[in-house]
């Protein structure tokens, strides 16, 4: 790595330990995920047996994943609005200028917020998958099931769930970059995050000629990234393998950045 790019990782980690908003969405997202993962976790163990053969059974391996990994589904909007203000605060403040200046070449100070940001979502994914799985792992005992919490596999799940969340926090930062503006840009990301793509899912999946193409939505490539998903209980075989949603929600990032850096890199920031 060479000396400009160090300069341009430690930059951007400065501004990311001097900024308070990062830290504050996390501790909203684990109180979040964790009142969440207690009720869901709590809901799933209390079904009856003869709920019926697609009704949720915490002891089916698909159902007790998809509430392990809740913190992915209902998490993800965080590390996405953390990428999207590491680049749309210096817009709005107009400290991107000095940056510029500072470091000319634009794409490496674009490369520099996108890898930082990327261990940023991953942090955001260790908290919120570890406050999901504790979270409903001790409700799901005093119900008398079995956690598996130990089981590999489960672990798996879990590393894979994390990775993604630092793929959605690299979306973040070619949103940012995409759109500048705060305002629209949490627009937009609530917008899609709540009403759009839950939608779009649950439209597509009604549909046999339009099921498969749900399983692409970043959503969904990333609940496959967990191996389970809330919108998919009873029906696993609607979700892509794991490396798949991995390369879907990688080119979501790809394509993002691509975009946003080829704005950034024309625009006059002054």
């Amino acid at each position: 790595m060479t000396g400009g790019m160090g300069t341009a990782l430690r930059v951007e980690w400065l501004k990311v330990r001097t900024t308070r908003l990062w830290w504050v969405l996390l501790l909203v997202m684990v109180g979040y995920v964790a009142l969440t993962a207690v009720f869901i976790a709590f809901a799933f163990s209390s079904v009856p047996e003869d709920a019926g053969p697609n009704a949720p059974s915490i002891d089916d391996r698909a159902t007790l994943l998809a509430a392990y990994t809740l913190g992915l589904p209902l998490g993800y909007v965080f590390p996405v609005m953390i990428g999207v203000f590491a680049i749309t605060t210096e817009y709005r403040y107009q400290t991107l200028t000095p940056t510029f200046l500072g470091e000319p070449r634009r794409e490496r100070v674009l490369i520099a917020k996108l890898l930082v940001n990327f261990v940023l979502g991953l942090v955001a994914g260790v908290l919120a998958l570890a406050t999901g799985a504790l979270s409903a792992a001790p409700i799901i005992a005093l119900t008398g099931h079995a956690t598996h919490i130990g089981d590999p596999l489960i672990w798996r799940s879990l590393a894979q769930a994390c990775l993604a969340m630092g793929l959605w926090a690299a979306i973040g930062v070619g949103l940012g970059a995409l759109l500048r503006n705060q305002v629209a840009a949490v627009v937009t990301i609530i917008a899609f995050s709540q009403l759009v793509e839950p939608i779009a899912r649950v439209g597509l999946s009604a549909w046999a000629t339009t099921r498969d193409l749900a399983q692409f939505l970043p959503g969904a490539a990333a609940d496959a990234m967990a191996g389970a998903s809330v919108y998919n209980i009873g029906r696993p075989g609607e979700l892509l393998a794991w490396w798949q949603g991995g390369l879907v929600l990688a080119v979501y990032a790809v394509l993002f950045c691509v975009l946003g850096a080829s704005l950034t890199l024309r625009r006059d920031v002054t």
